[in-house]
């Protein structure tokens, strides 16, 4: 990735990922991603604001050469996970003297992971200003978003806000800027739903304080950047909210059948009512499309055939995403089908204990469902149109 000027003496130095397609062992990433560094320069010496993953540092080094700067005095280390900071030992390497920027938590963080000392740190309080140059420089710290040492840098000057992770998305681009389309949309609601989501209550609090700062550019350190700050700044509000939408997900995996009879008909007594639903059966789904189905949906219902005296393992799973993506869902439910014997309904609502939200009627089959379960699948419908009701 060329050297892009963003501001004055303000240039974008990072890496485009352009063929990684998972994240920590973990994330689809169906667009690659960016590891976004920041470099800030005048004539004599030079500031970095993150820097890059382990896997693209030599890269990395080549950027900082052919930006022509002679003398890298600071790095400001805004997370320690390695994707941001995998590159500062190297850096510090090349350019002897150099110091890394950090909050305590992160300083403590880098020294285990990068077996720094230190004295190779400064240390930063919350909103304490630094000068550099000719830049004033402001820490705002932002725990949770999404490990307890992230921080944001404010330049009050050229009214930019680098946020780290905050507003970032997996999204490999030779554009610099966002477009502010339905593209750059998505990747962001994925990377929201894959990362962020867990945290939005401390979201919410720390967009209160960004709305009072003065904001030309908000400059992530994962895909484009936005000289509309309101684009990202609104989806993030309603992302964080409060509300739902009027729409149900239903991730299912059927072993023989059975189970997926009953999704089918539940799915299609909703769209008779006029209901916005989703099935995702999980042996195709890419589990970010879920993770961004959960970002907005009322009511999720989970389906499975029982295995042994269990849920089958993709539930499993879907309920421990849940559990751990902890959605604003209202709703839940459950419905499947088992031979001899099923423990599947304890199961799943042991998974799923931390969710704040209201169970629905569970509807079990022995076997391949009868009438009665179709019945019962519809009392289930009916009570899925009622709660729906209060969300007006």
């Amino acid at each position: 990735m060329a050297l892009k000027e963003i501001s004055k003496n303000v240039y974008s130095i990072g890496i485009i990922d352009w063929n990684r397609r998972l994240f920590d062992e973990l994330i689809p990433l169906p667009d690659g991603t960016s590891y976004n560094s920041y470099l800030l320069k005048n004539q004599k010496e030079a500031l970095l604001i993150d820097t890059a993953d382990p896997s693209k540092m030599e890269e990395f080094l080549q950027n900082i050469e052919e930006s022509e700067v002679e003398k890298i005095s600071y790095i400001i280390a805004q997370h320690a996970e390695q994707d941001h900071s995998g590159s500062i030992g190297k850096v510090l390497d090349r350019f002897p003297g150099c110091k890394v920027i950090a909050n305590r938590k992160c300083l403590d963080l880098l020294k285990d992971e990068l077996h720094l000392n230190e004295e190779d740190f400064i240390e930063i309080k919350d909103n304490e200003i630094f000068h550099f140059a000719d830049f004033e420089i402001q820490f705002i710290f932002a725990p949770w978003v999404h490990w307890p040492e992230t921080f944001l840098t404010y330049l009050p000057e050229e009214k930019i806000l680098f946020t780290c992770d905050l507003f970032g998305s997996h999204l490999a681009s030779s554009e610099l800027w966002s477009q502010d389309n339905i593209k750059n949309y998505l990747a962001a609601k994925r990377y929201y739903a894959e990362i962020m989501m867990p945290f939005r209550n401390n979201i919410q609090n720390h967009l209160h304080k960004i709305r009072e700062i003065d904001i030309d550019i908000i400059a992530p350190s994962h895909g484009p950047i936005y000289k509309n700050p309101d684009f990202i700044l609104k989806n993030y509000q309603e992302w964080v909210s409060d509300s739902v939408k009027d729409e149900v997900v239903v991730p299912y995996i059927s072993m023989h059948g059975s189970t997926e009879a009953m999704v089918k008909y539940l799915v299609e007594q909703l769209i008779k009512r006029g209901k916005k639903v989703t099935p995702y059966h999980l042996t195709n789904t890419d589990i970010g499309e879920l993770a961004m189905a959960l970002v907005d949906a009322a009511t999720v219902i989970l389906a499975s055939p029982t295995v042994l005296t269990g849920p089958h393992p993709q539930i499993v799973y879907a309920a421990y995403l849940c559990k751990l993506l902890r959605p604003k869902t209202r709703f839940a439910g459950i419905i499947g089908s088992f031979g001899w014997g099923s423990k599947m309904e304890q199961d799943i609502l042991q998974i799923i204990g931390n969710l704040k939200v209201e169970l629905l009627p569970t509807v079990i089959a022995r076997s391949h469902p009868r009438a009665e379960d179709f019945k019962k699948l519809d009392l289930l419908v009916e009570q899925i149109i009622l709660k729906h009701q209060t969300l007006k």
